[in-house]
């Protein structure tokens, strides 16, 4: 392992009209072909509901389709910022917000008989509360309906917008997720309309308002980054209490977007793996393919059977 930085321009990450180089064989997936996946996206279309699995052009779309599981995109699909990494369109969202959209995203919840849930949206910077109310709505109707399924949300980091991560976190989702995405040295290139302490002080917000709440962040890799900031990332998350970190492999979505700067070996999302869990998470996904909501439900048990076996051991 080194920690000598990889970037081509020290301060910034590739430019998008530099060329990402070829992706390896352990990176390569299917499209979404099964008939379990045609039905989901006519659910989607039927319901006017979005995916992100879609917007964001996820490398694990075919997998998680075919098990019936996919990450629901409220709020529309424009989004008011663009990052340098995220496939999601940006511009000015036009249009109200389509107040049906809880009920229709409870129905469908209900209609695909899911277990676990995975509610995000795109950022909604024009909103006075970023649209933390319709997380709010979603979370209420899901439980009136579907009382048993489990809740997950990825929100955005509501920057400037009083109260929304409060509010979020009083409608008790079972898991609050919010991506930190990258290291703080890159944040001007890859995430310029964030601030790296504002997101990892919402983190640790949510476990001050109700400590039984999960909570998820996640970052991607191969963006320029040493393996001495991955790690400090970790420290900065457990600092926050945060129980679960994944992490995978960036991956270009279009020549406009920021090229790969190299692709992370499996050995080392390994190592990564093996260094997190000794740093006292709940729960590592680490893997070039890990994506926030991959395999959501599976790891919301385990995170649940590691919360039970870490208090045991303890008491």
């Amino acid at each position: 392992m080194t920690d000598k930085p990889v970037l081509r321009h020290p301060e910034k990450a590739r430019r998008p009209d530099q060329v990402s180089p070829k992706k390896p064989d352990w990176i390569r997936v299917k499209a979404p072909t099964s008939a379990e996946a045609a039905e989901v996206r006519k659910l989607m279309r039927d319901k006017n509901l979005h995916t992100v699995c879609e917007e964001a052009a996820c490398p694990n779309i075919g997998e998680c389709w075919k098990h019936k599981h996919a990450t629901f995109m409220i709020l529309g699909d424009t989004c008011t910022r663009a990052c340098a990494f995220c496939n999601v369109k940006t511009g000015n969202p036009k249009g109200a917000v389509d107040f049906a959209e809880p009920e229709n995203l409870a129905e469908s919840v209900a209609s695909m008989g899911l277990r676990h849930v995975v509610i995000t949206s795109v950022d909604r910077d024009d909103m006075e509360d970023g649209g933390a109310f319709q997380f709010v709505g979603c979370i209420e109707r899901i439980r009136a309906t579907s009382p048993e399924c489990t809740i997950e949300v990825l929100t955005p980091d509501f920057r400037d917008k009083a109260g929304s991560i409060v509010a979020v976190a009083k409608a008790r989702p079972d898991v609050f997720n919010h991506n930190l995405e990258t290291v703080p040295r890159l944040y001007p290139t890859i995430r310029p309309g964030a601030r790296y302490f504002h997101s990892l002080r919402l983190l640790q917000m949510v476990k001050e308002v109700d400590p039984t709440i999960f909570t998820k962040s996640g970052i991607m890799v191969g963006l320029g980054e040493t393996r001495a900031e991955v790690l400090q990332v970790m420290d900065d998350m457990r600092s926050a209490g945060v129980d679960f970190i994944t992490i995978g492999q960036y991956l270009q979505p279009t020549l406009k977007h920021v090229a790969v700067d190299r692709f992370v070996t499996p050995e080392e999302f390994d190592d990564y793996r093996s260094v997190a869990k000794n740093k006292g998470f709940l729960m590592v996904a680490a893997t070039p393919l890990t994506r926030s909501s991959h395999h959501a439900d599976r790891d919301f048990e385990e995170l649940r059977k590691a919360r039970a076996a870490a208090q045991s051991a303890a008491e």
